[in-house]
């Protein structure tokens, strides 16, 4: 039994690696935020933001089983240099803002938290918990293979998930609430098509699909195991669904009955505490920093790992270029901890240009898979190609409505 289960983890490691990319703080705050401000309204924006990112995953994964070939080498090789440097250049700069803003909410919310563990009453030192936090990631990066991180990744989506889960189910809402926020419905407030965009641009971010392709070919699967591919990526989704409504569920039973809205990560601690309890918002901070470091990993690992990509090299730890590039994104942690501040505008900059980029993303991986000369037997069918230009269009409207909604903010 415990060798089946070995088995089984190690066969959907490219599926965890994207839960822990996808469920970061960003992603905690987003959809603690909806709970709070609208309860489980919009619980169908996450399902089917959920349901789109597994036919994509399906997809892009499929493609670099049946190719050998990843989807940035791809889009070079058939679309040219521009293009994926443009896609690259949006992956980098938006993992170099995540960077500093991931590690700052992480260390912003376990200060909150020890705050009565101190006798000033100040908490832990932010500049200290951003070091140790980078020390253990860097060190473990730098001296471990691929596999060794699939399985630290795995230790911190479980836990991650436990605590979100156990956290909702202390303060769960009506179920009826469940039920009712699966009929699509953008609530009349003014930052409400804001919230919606940022749930769904949360999942369905184009970067994902990007490293899906990437971490396909680094597990190394071939056409029999196209079933494992499917299901890694079932797994995947459905992860990222119940996480995330779990998230909801927490703000919805406790904030949204009295009207109380989240703006930031330290908000959740602030107003949850009172009301769930210091068991239950220990446990739900527990979540948000294995959400936080589960996501960090791949934000160090994914410059290198693309680069490698991009011209062709065997992902190298211990060449002096990933190293550097590792550390810098590592000490990128350490800007608002010890310059202070929030990077808001650069955030919400960096959004935006993950809205551009994802229908780009998709929408040149459609044009790939119907290559007969590529995909061979396995090229794409009616049905995938009819699901594939109705999310390629949902991903043009949410990204007009989403860069809307941003100009509204400015």
């Amino acid at each position: 039994m415990k060798n089946k289960i070995l088995v089984f983890l190690s066969s959907i490691g490219p599926g965890l690696f994207l839960v822990g990319y996808n469920i970061g703080t960003g992603s905690v705050t987003t959809m603690a935020s909806a709970g709070a401000s609208h309860g489980m309204m919009l619980t169908w924006a996450v399902l089917l933001s959920c349901i789109f990112t597994y036919f994509l995953v399906v997809a892009f994964g499929r493609f670099t089983v049946v190719t050998g070939k990843t989807a940035l080498e791809s889009y070079k090789e058939h679309f040219g240099k521009g293009i994926t440097l443009f896609v690259l250049a949006t992956i980098i700069f938006t993992e170099m803002v995540s960077s500093i803003g991931v590690m700052a909410i992480v260390t912003d919310v376990v200060k909150e938290w020890s705050k009565p563990l101190t006798s000033s009453g100040d908490g832990f030192s932010t500049i200290i918990l951003a070091f140790i936090f980078a020390s253990i990631m860097v060190y473990t990066l730098l001296n471990g293979q691929y596999s060794l991180i699939e399985k630290i990744l795995t230790i911190f989506v479980t836990l991650m998930g436990l605590s979100f889960i156990l956290t909702s189910f202390m303060v769960i809402p009506d179920a009826g609430a469940v039920i009712k926020g699966l009929i699509p419905n953008i609530p009349s407030e003014a930052n409400a098509a804001l919230i919606v965009t940022g749930m769904i641009g949360t999942t369905m971010g184009g970067v994902l699909y990007v490293v899906r392709s990437v971490t396909v070919k680094q597990k190394g699967w071939k056409l029999e195991d196209l079933k494992y591919e499917k299901r890694d990526a079932f797994i995947s989704s459905a992860l990222m669904f119940i996480l995330s409504i779990a998230v909801m569920a927490s703000a919805a039973g406790t904030l949204f009955p009295k009207s109380l809205h989240i703006e930031n990560a330290i908000d959740m601690i602030r107003l949850l505490e009172p009301l769930a309890g210091r068991f239950a918002i220990s446990i739900f901070v527990a979540g948000i920093v294995c959400a936080g470091l589960s996501s960090l990993y791949p934000h160090y690992m994914l410059v290198p790992l693309l680069l490698s990509d991009y011209k062709h090299e065997k992902l190298d730890f211990k060449k002096w270029r990933n190293r550097l590039i590792v550390i810098f994104y590592a000490s990128l942690g350490f800007v608002v901890p010890v310059f202070g501040g929030r990077p808001v505008l650069v955030m919400i900059a960096s959004q935006a240009f993950t809205l551009v980029v994802t229908p780009i993303v998709i929408i040149l991986m459609m044009i790939l898979i119907n290559k007969s000369s590529l995909m061979g037997q396995y090229k794409a069918s009616k049905g995938m190609n009819i699901i594939l230009s109705i999310i390629f269009i949902f991903s043009l409207i949410m990204s007009g409505i989403g860069a809307v909604a941003l100009v509204d903010l400015f």
